[in-house]
């Protein structure tokens, strides 16, 4: 299948502060020669410790930050990340991103049908707009009123609805989570996971998983990329890259899953 979303040397370096006056400039490297392909209908996985690159990979991809070097195609066509928000318009109505943070990622100002249907407005997307938020909050099981209230009144689990109903109001054909589940008890981050497939399944999307759940991304995911240090060190199909590790830290991670014991 035609890879939609692509990524060749993708580096991202940042200057550290001087120590001193005269100190020598410094350097981390939170990305480091990255190449990445996502097949259109496919779900990938990005998987690694806290600091390992998940994030700055998924910007990069999104073209929410510049890369020092490499590249970055969706479909076809090149992702500038230093060109104006709106010449960017194009690459906005193609994805969606649904943050860690359900209650952060939302303006408890706005009511939440605003808040949904925000990226109608900002990307001028010719709809009927207040019918397609109706729409979509429907989709991702909210109740009927919901449009109406504020994010304060409702759980985490319906905040990490609302923001998935926002991030999927345009009809992206791309949706990125970047942990979108780890801030979410056990029984509603099941519950949001398989809100997640079903839409996935119906509305045909390409989907990119960012976790340091290793079950979520087993469960969701057709093939995966491990990172560390910012470097991709493992990709393939997720079952044989779970099952049969080839680097170290591969089967360090997975080592570092805890295993309950059943009770007596």
């Amino acid at each position: 299948m035609t890879a939609l979303l692509s990524a060749r040397g993708l580096t991202r370096r940042y200057r550290m502060p001087r120590a001193g006056l005269f100190a020598p400039v410094r350097e981390t490297i939170a990305l480091d020669d990255a190449d990445v392909d996502v097949r259109a209908g496919s779900t990938l996985g990005v998987i690694g410790e806290s600091g390992s690159g998940k994030s700055t990979l998924v910007r990069l991809l999104l073209g929410l930050d510049t890369p020092t070097a490499g590249s970055v195609t969706f479909d076809g066509r090149a992702v500038d990340a230093a060109a104006s928000a709106r010449s960017l318009h194009w690459l906005r109505r193609e994805t969606g991103i649904v943050f860690q943070d359900p209650y952060a990622s939302l303006d408890p100002r706005m009511r939440v049908d605003r808040i949904v249907g925000e990226p109608l407005w900002a990307l001028d997307v010719d709809v009927d707009r207040r019918a397609r938020v109706r729409e979509v909050l429907d989709d991702v099981g909210l109740p009927s009123d919901a449009g109406e209230r504020y994010p304060h009144e409702f759980s985490g689990g319906q905040r990490q609805r609302i923001a998935l109903a926002r991030a999927l109001v345009h009809r992206p054909r791309l949706l990125v989570g970047d942990e979108p589940l780890s801030a979410l008890d056990v029984t509603v981050r099941a519950q949001v996971l398989e809100l997640i497939r079903e839409l996935r399944v119906r509305d045909g999307l390409t989907l990119v998983m960012v976790s340091h759940d290793i079950g979520v991304v087993q469960n969701l995911c057709d093939e995966v990329v491990v990172m560390k240090d910012g470097r991709i060190v493992e990709e393939g199909p997720t079952e044989k890259v779970l099952l049969q590790p080839q680097v170290a830290y591969t089967r360090r991670l997975l080592a570092s899953i805890p295993v309950i014991d059943p009770p007596r």
